[in-house]
C-alpha cells in the first residue's frame, strides 16, 4: 500500500521565514506528522515576534478536593501557557497534581534536550522503534509535541502540561524520511512514519507501563490489522491513546483516528483531538468532529509556544499540538486519582468538556472543549468513604425546632464522587435549620369544628374539617379504606369509664396526653399560639391510654405512635413511639402530675433529622414531666408545667447525649366582667440546652487498599442560641351561642432562632356551634 502526504511549514532560517513543501511517497502505510491526511497543510510553526500575551486567568475551581499545597503554581511561566491556561491546570496543580510517577509515551520524530526541559524525567524504556538511530529528533516536531504535554518549569516562559512527568520518548519516523537537514533548526525535512513503527510503539509503552500515549501523526488508508491489534493491546493493559484529528478542514477525522470509534479495540480509551483557537473556536484547518463526535474533544492547537530542535522557541498550530494538551491532563488525572483505569479517565475527560457549538455533543466540537476545571470537581452522585452514604449536595441534614439555630461549623469529610475520587468536602452549609414551626395560622385558618359527646360515663370527641366549594379540604389522617364520607373526621378519641376508678381511650391522629389531662384536671384554655408537638413537628396517628386510681394517688398508662414532619420533599416521614406514665393526686384546690415519658424515634434525635452522610442517627429520648393546676371557687386559676429531657442519640458514625428544658406558666380568671373569662400564659417551648452528636469522620483515603485510613473527631453542638419565648393574653365571652375570643400575643426567638425578629399581633376568633 502506498500513501501521499503534502505538507508546508515555516520556518526561521538566516534569511528570514522560508516556506518548505514536500511530497512523500513511500511503500506500505505511511504516515504524516500532525495528524497530516491527504492534501492540505500540517503544522505551521512561526516566529515568536512578540512575548506570548498573557490569557486571562481561569476562576480557581472549587470544592478544592485536598489541602492546598505549599508551592505556589500560579506563576509567569503558569500564565505564559496558553494550553495549560485555557484547560485551567491551575485545577490540578493546587491538589498538587503534576504529573510525578506518570509515564507519558509520545510516538513522534524523537526528543531534542538541549534546553534541558526533559532533564531526568526521559525513562530508559525510549526507544527507537523505526531503526537503530536513538531518540534524537532532527525534525523538531516529535520535541515540540512532548514539550508541548510535560515540558518543564522554565522562570517566566511557557511549560508543558503535565511538567514533572516522565517521559517514554517513541521515535518512529523512517529512517531518511526527515532529509537529516541541520539547516533551520532542523525544520528544512519532512518525516514520514509507517503504521507498522507505531505499532512497535504502542507495544514498547504498554510494556513501560505507560498510561497514555501521544500519537500526533494520522493516515488516511484503512487501519492495518498490526495497528488496529497493537492498540487493542494497550487500551487492554489501561492505556488511554490520544490521537491528532488532522489538519486538512474536513468533517471527518482523518481514517488513523476514527480508530476511536471500533470499540472492539478503543474500548473507550482512545480521544481524537480537534483544534481550537484562544477564544474557542474551532480552528479553520482543523479536521471536525463528524461521525466522530462521541470520542471527539478540543483543546488549544493554535499558536502554542515550545522549543525545536535546536532550542528555539517557536509558536506552532495545528492538531499536532491539541493532542499533548489533552495528553498532559490525562497524565494529571492519573497522578492526582490513581484509581481511575483509563477507560474512566477518557470518559471523565469527554464527560466534562467544556459546552461548545451546539447544546450537547455535536458534529463539529464533538463533545466540547477540555476544561481540568470540571474535570476536578466531583462529578455523578457523592457518597461518604467507608460508608458509601449518599451526600447531598443540597441538604444532608435539617434540624428540629428544638436545635434551633444551632452553629455547625467544620463539617470536612472525604467523600468519593461517581468515579470514587476522594474529596474533602466540608459539608457543614447543607445542615439547614427548621423554620419556626407556624403557630397562629393553623388555628385561624383551618375551618375545625370540634364536637364532644358524653353520658357520663362514656366521651366521644370529634375533629371535622369543613370544606366549602372552592376551598382546600384538610387531609384526613385516617386509613384510606374509610369511606370517603367519614373522611372529614381528622381527628378523634373515644374515652370509656369502666367502673368508679377507671377509664380507658383510644384515639387517632390525637395525642395520648389529651386524654390523660382530661382524667388528671390539667386541660386548660385553648390558647391560639399552641405547640402541639412539644417542640417537634409531628402528627400523632393513634393513641392509647387507661387510667387507674389506687386510693389518693392515679395512674395513667399512655401508649401514642406518629410520624415527624417529612425532612424533604419525596421523602417518607420518619416515624416515633411514644410510652408515658403519669402519677395524678388531687390535695385541696390543686390538681398536680408527675410523670416520665420514653420517645423512640425511627430516624430522627428529637425530631431533626441527619441523613445517612452523617450517619442517619436516632434517638431515644426520656423525658420528665410535671404540672401543677390551681383553683379556687371565686373563678381563679393558676397552671405551671415543666419537662426536662435527656436524648441518646445513635448513628453510624457516632453519637452523643442531648439535654432539653421546655416550661410554662398561666394564671387565669374568670367571670370578671360576667359570662367571659381572661387568662395569660408565658411559655417557653422545648430547646436543646446542651449536648450534641460526636461524630468519627473519615479524613482521609488510601488508593492503593481503597479504604479509609484515618478519621477525624467533629463535635455537631445542637443547642442553640436563641431562646424562644411565648407570652399570650386572651380573652373570651359568651356570645349569640357562640364564644367570642381576643388574643394579644408576642412571640420572640421564633423557633428558637435568635436572628428572627419577634412576632407580635392580635387575634379575633368567633366560633358558633350547631
Amino acid at each position: 500500500m502506498r500513501g501521499l502526504s503534502l505538507r508546508a511549514r515555516e520556518a526561521r532560517g538566516a534569511g528570514g521565514i522560508a516556506t518548505v513543501w514536500s511530497l512523500v511517497i513511500g511503500a506500505g502505510t505511511m504516515v504524516a506528522a500532525c495528524g497530516g491526511g491527504g492534501n492540505g497543510i500540517q503544522s505551521i510553526p512561526t516566529p515568536i515576534a512578540s512575548p506570548t500575551p498573557t490569557p486571562t486567568p481561569t476562576p480557581t475551581p472549587a470544592p478544592t478536593p485536598a489541602p492546598a499545597p505549599t508551592q505556589n503554581y500560579d506563576t509567569a511561566g503558569y500564565r505564559a501557557t496558553a494550553g495549560a491556561v485555557a484547560m485551567n491546570a491551575l485545577a490540578a496543580y493546587q491538589r498538587g497534581a503534576t504529573g510525578a510517577g506518570v509515564a507519558l509515551g509520545v510516538i513522534d520524530s524523537g526528543v531534542d534536550d538541549r534546553t534541558g526541559a526533559f532533564t531526568g524525567r526521559i525513562s530508559s524504556a525510549s526507544a527507537d522503534v523505526a531503526g537503530t538511530r536513538g531518540t534524537g529528533d532532527l525534525d523538531g516536531h516529535g520535541t515540540a509535541v512532548a514539550f508541548t504535554a510535560l515540558g518543564g518549569r522554565g522562570g517566566n516562559r511557557a511549560q508543558g502540561v503535565a511538567f514533572d512527568a516522565t517521559l517514554v520518548a517513541l521515535r518512529a519516523d523512517e529512517p531518511g524520511s526527515c532529509g537529516g537537514s541541520t539547516e533551520n533548526g532542523g525544520l528544512g525535512g519532512t518525516c514520514s512514519f509507517s503504521s507498522d513503527a507505531i505499532a512497535r510503539g504502542l507495544d514498547t509503552a504498554r510494556n513501560a507501563g505507560v498510561r497514555v500515549v501521544n500519537i500526533s501523526l494520522g493516515f488516511n488508508d484503512t487501519a492495518p490489522s498490526a495497528l488496529l491489534a497493537a492498540i487493542g493491546r494497550a487500551t487492554a493493559a489501561g492505556m488511554v491513546i490520544v490521537i491528532s484529528a488532522g489538519n486538512d478542514g474536513e468533517s471527518n477525522p482523518t481514517l488513523m483516528a476514527q480508530i476511536a470509534n471500533n470499540n472492539a479495540v478503543a474500548r473507550g480509551q482512545v480521544i481524537i483531538a480537534g483544534s481550537v483557537n484562544a477564544g474557542g473556536t474551532i480552528s479553520t484547518f482543523s479536521n471536525r468532529a463528524g461521525q466522530s463526535a462521541a470520542h471527539y474533544l478540543t483543546a488549544l492547537g493554535e499558536r502554542v509556544e515550545a522549543p525545536d530542535a535546536k532550542g528555539e522557541r517557536f509558536l506552532w498550530s495545528g492538531t499536532s499540538f491539541a493532542a499533548p494538551q489533552i495528553s498532559g491532563a490525562v497524565a494529571l488525572l492519573a497522578q492526582a486519582f490513581p484509581n481511575l483505569t483509563g477507560a474512566q479517565i477518557a470518559d471523565l475527560l469527554l464527560r466534562t468538556a467544556r459546552e461548545a457549538g451546539t447544546s450537547g455533543t455535536d458534529d463539529v466540537y464533538g463533545r466540547g472543549t477540555l476544561d481540568l476545571t470540571a474535570a476536578f470537581r466531583p462529578v455523578g452522585s457523592t457518597s461518604v468513604a467507608g460508608t458509601g452514604a449518599a451526600i447531598s449536595m443540597g441538604v444532608n441534614a435539617r434540624l428540629s425546632p428544638a436545635m434551633g439555630d444551632s452553629r455547625v461549623e467544620g463539617l470536612t469529610l472525604v467523600a468519593l464522587d461517581g468515579y470514587a475520587r476522594a474529596y474533602h468536602i466540608d459539608i457543614s452549609g447543607t445542615v439547614a435549620q427548621a423554620a419556626p414551626r407556624p403557630m397562629l395560622a393553623p388555628s385561624l385558618l383551618g375551618r375545625i369544628e370540634g364536637t364532644v359527646v358524653s353520658d357520663g360515663t362514656r366521651s366521644i370527641a370529634l375533629t371535622r374539617a369543613i370544606t366549602s366549594p372552592g376551598e382546600a379540604r384538610l387531609r384526613a389522617i385516617v386509613p384510606t379504606d374509610v369511606p370517603s364520607a367519614m373522611q372529614r373526621i381528622v381527628a378523634g378519641s373515644v374515652t370509656q369509664t369502666l367502673t368508679h376508678d377507671t377509664a380507658i381511650g383510644f384515639g387517632f391522629a390525637s395525642t395520648g396526653d389529651a386524654m390523660v389531662s382530661g382524667w388528671t384536671g390539667q386541660s386548660g384554655p385553648a390558647y391560639l399560639m399552641t405547640d402541639p408537638g412539644a417542640g417537634m413537628d409531628r402528627a400523632p396517628r393513634a393513641a392509647a391510654a387507661l387510667h387507674h386510681v389506687m386510693g389518693r394517688v392515679g395512674i395513667s398508662v399512655a401508649a401514642e405512635n406518629g410520624r415527624f414532619a417529612a425532612p424533604m420533599p419525596g421523602m417518607a416521614a420518619p416515624g416515633y413511639d411514644q410510652m408515658t406514665v403519669t402519677f395524678d393526686r388531687r390535695i385541696g384546690p390543686v390538681a398536680a402530675t408527675l410523670g416520665v415519658t420514653r420517645l423512640d424515634e425511627q430516624s430522627t434525635v428529637l425530631g431533626g433529622w441527619f441523613g445517612g452522610a452523617l450517619g442517619q442517627a436516632r434517638g431515644r429520648s426520656w423525658f420528665a414531666d410535671g404540672a401543677a393546676r390551681w383553683q379556687d371557687d371565686g373563678g381563679w386559676t393558676l397552671g405551671a408545667r415543666w419537662r426536662s429531657g435527656w436524648t441518646r442519640a445513635i448513628g453510624g458514625l457516632g453519637g452523643g447525649m442531648l439535654a432539653s428544658r421546655a416550661w410554662s406558666v398561666e394564671a387565669g380568671k374568670a367571670g370578671l366582667f360576667g359570662h367571659d373569662r381572661i387568662d395569660l400564659r408565658l411559655s417557653r417551648p422545648l430547646r436543646v440546652s446542651g449536648g450534641g452528636l460526636d461524630l468519627r469522620l473519615p479524613g482521609h483515603w488510601d488508593y492503593a487498599s481503597g479504604q479509609v485510613d484515618g478519621w477525624t473527631s467533629n463535635r455537631l453542638s445542637l443547642a442553640p442560641t436563641g431562646q424562644e419565648t411565648l407570652v399570650e393574653l386572651r380573652h373570651g365571652i359568651r356570645l349569640g351561642g357562640g364564644e367570642w375570643s381576643t388574643h394579644l400575643f408576642w412571640r420572640r426567638d421564633p423557633g428558637n432562632i435568635a436572628m428572627l425578629p419577634p412576632e407580635r399581633g392580635m387575634a379575633v376568633k368567633y366560633g358558633l356551634t350547631f
